[in-house]
């Protein structure tokens, strides 16, 4: 896309709260970083409790910082943080005699 001369680029902003998912689409100027583009989204207006400064971000699943560029249709993702580590999920479910994904 080409907006007032200089071209264009359409990307998502994602983020899942608990209790809700946020998509956000933005046009940011060829050559934006991921950093631009969270700015853009105005994601933190909508989640005024979400921790961006801290917060890790990927591209359509993959990690990367916020230097990274980007490419028209990506997909920014903002990531919450874990609430318990995977590792010591299993170890507590696994002393209950339960597997993952198991519902009782």
């Amino acid at each position: 896309m080409v907006a007032s001369g200089k071209p264009q680029l359409n990307v998502e902003v994602v983020y899942a709260a608990l209790d809700k998912q946020y998509l956000v689409r933005a046009n940011v100027a060829a050559g934006s970083t991921v950093a631009d583009a969270l700015v853009a989204s105005r994601l933190v207006e909508e989640v005024p409790k979400l921790d961006l400064a801290n917060a890790e971000v990927g591209i359509w699943g993959r990690l990367v910082d916020r230097s990274a560029p980007l490419q028209d249709g990506d997909r920014v993702e903002v990531y919450r943080p874990l609430q318990i580590d995977p590792r010591e999920a299993r170890r507590q479910l696994a002393a209950h005699g339960r597997a993952m994904g198991q519902k009782n």
